[in-house]
């Protein structure tokens, strides 16, 4: 895919928000069709993200662990959960966001989403050497 203005934004985006180890894990691979598909991605999902829009990052963070939640994408909702640092969330407004999800998607998202927020917190303290 074409380096554009809007392919460069989504892919700051996305390093901002995920980090640079995580990122660069996901392109590692030099396969032309695997490049491809992570241009594609970048650009359709981060490209969102990049708008100049009313949405905040911390908004879009949050509606992004509300959507993945709803559909059982765990390890997305993870994923995001552990990024929520760099997007402004907290995790009193993820415990918060907890209630939401249960309300509105179902008692098995909202103790789904639960476990994944207990595992992205203990990863945490972990790493930082806590516990």
């Amino acid at each position: 895919m074409e380096e554009t203005a809007e392919l460069a934004a989504a892919r700051a985006m996305r390093r901002s928000v995920l980090g640079d180890a995580y990122v660069d894990s996901m392109t590692a691979n030099a396969d032309p069709a695997a490049q491809e598909f992570q241009d594609y991605l970048t650009s359709m999902a981060w490209g969102v993200w990049a708008r100049q829009g009313t949405l905040t990052t911390r908004d879009r963070s949050l509606l992004v662990m509300a959507m993945t939640a709803a559909l059982g994408r765990m390890d997305e909702f993870r994923l995001h959960a552990g990024s929520s640092a760099q997007t402004g969330v907290t995790d009193e407004e993820i415990d918060e966001l907890l209630f939401q999800i249960a309300a509105y998607c179902g008692a098995p998202a909202g103790v789904a989403a639960r476990r994944g927020i207990v595992a992205v917190r203990a990863a945490r303290e972990e790493s930082r050497g806590v516990g």
